[in-house]
């Protein structure tokens, strides 16, 4: 057979290359190449005929596949996919390194069976993993190749009766292609021929993918839309807590998530999360403040952590972990603004406990409040939660599913709650709590 060649396309002008440049010579946009696979020019398009293998059918013929999912034995990850995992459909599994996709996936397969597709990893490995976390494998086949013609072929001779799991697109490369695996011309074309064969034989795929330094899934954006879902695995390398969440979801929600917690014999669903991030809370001291935020429908109480001290450098420090570093640059500007407190002297540090990141503007107050204990040196009420958007004029306005939030945080026991009902501006909020 011979090999297809390819090209490199701007997705932007469309002007063709054959070879990458960073700067699109044409458009003079930047990183915009994506090397696509060209046809053998040898082909004549005459001989070339399609013939539809499919035939229309009533949408009211359609076989209702709520039915057919298949549960995964694990709550959190069955919730999340919306009922469990639909035949046939195509999921791609995100996350940075060592954060646990391999093993969240191997718990997933242990139940169901099926094939274990590792271009990473050896059979030995696989069986030392699954050992450590209890499981004995007897319906799990495993299959060490990281050639795209050899897995389909291996996938069409033994059929699997389950799902199948590849780890990872990064490192299968095809045959057709002559760049090496990882390129995006090799994960394009390699995750569409998956993709293919999946659909065609109704077996459910479950694919993991590398991320970038920026925390984006690596390779073609269309990468994305070729699967029918995106779950990305996140939380702090090095702490416990694990929250799955779903970016893109066409046979359920997106606003759920799963919580985990990793332990020595693999991850283990956490029923309770907000007792995981306010286990090791520490009271009555400066610079503590529980905020309430929405991980999808599901509350979670978690514990912002202040830091205010003189600088001695010229330019004071804004450090964030976990806080968005705009916002917080945001939120001192108003602080300095609207209470008067002199932070252009001082460096000031946020840390947001567990391991979370936290995008949503319900934790600004909290924030905020946790900067001002620290300044003051006067700790907030431990049995105080605080959650509310902050303005630039210093008023505190209203965010999404307020009622939820207090109820979960009077179930765990906080009797003071503020937000933006109790408390119309900053000036109140400080006369409240400090």
């Amino acid at each position: 057979m011979m090999k297809q060649r390819s090209s490199f396309v701007c997705q932007q002008c469309s002007a063709e290359f054959p070879q990458w440049y960073g700067k699109c010579p044409n458009c003079d946009s930047w990183n915009s190449l994506v090397e696509t696979v060209k046809e053998n020019e040898t082909t004549s398009r005459a001989t070339k005929r399609f013939v539809s293998q499919t035939v229309p059918q009533k949408l009211s013929d359609v076989k209702h596949i709520e039915k057919n999912r298949l549960k995964c034995g694990l709550p959190e990850f069955d919730r999340v996919m919306g009922g469990g995992i639909v035949p046939g459909s195509v999921t791609l599994l995100a996350g940075d390194p060592g954060i646990g996709k391999s093993t969240l996936l191997l718990h997933v397969l242990s139940p169901i069976g099926g094939m274990y597709v590792s271009g990473e990893e050896s059979g030995e490995q696989i069986k030392l993993r699954a050992k450590r976390m209890g499981i004995d494998g007897a319906n799990i086949m495993v299959l060490a190749e990281t050639v795209l013609e050899g897995i389909l072929e291996a996938l069409a001779k033994n059929p699997p009766q389950g799902i199948v799991i590849v780890d990872s697109i990064q490192t299968i490369a095809s045959q057709e292609l002559d760049g090496m695996a990882g390129s995006v011309g090799q994960i394009r074309y390699c995750a569409e021929e998956l993709v293919a064969f999946a659909k065609s034989r109704g077996i459910p795929m479950l694919i993991i993918g590398h991320v970038t330094k920026e925390g984006e899934i690596a390779g073609p954006k269309v990468l994305e839309h070729m699967v029918d879902t995106v779950l990305y695995l996140e939380g702090e390398r090095y702490a416990d807590a694990r929250i799955l969440r779903t970016l893109k979801n066409r046979f359920g929600p997106v606003e759920e998530v799963g919580i985990f917690e990793m332990k020595e014999n693999g991850l283990k669903e956490i029923d309770n999360p907000s007792e995981i991030f306010l286990q090791d809370r520490v009271k009555n001291v400066p610079g503590s403040v529980v905020t309430v935020i929405m991980e999808g429908t599901r509350p979670l109480l978690v514990e912002i952590q202040a830091l205010v001290v003189s600088s001695q450098i010229p330019i004071p420090r804004r450090v964030a972990n976990g806080f968005d570093y705009n916002r917080l640059q945001l939120l001192t500007a108003i602080l300095q603004k609207r209470l008067g407190l002199p932070l252009g002297t001082s460096d000031v540090f946020v840390n947001v406990s567990g391991g979370l990141k936290l995008t949503e503007p319900a934790a600004d107050l909290a924030v905020a409040l946790a900067i001002i204990s620290s300044y003051t040196n006067k700790a907030v009420d431990a049995k105080a939660v605080v959650f509310g958007e902050l303005g630039l004029l210093g008023e505190i306005r209203r965010v999404g599913q307020e009622e939820r939030r207090v109820k979960e945080s009077k179930r765990l026991g906080f009797t003071i709650v503020i937000t933006s009902v109790t408390a119309k501006n900053l000036q109140q909020l400080q006369k409240l709590l400090l």
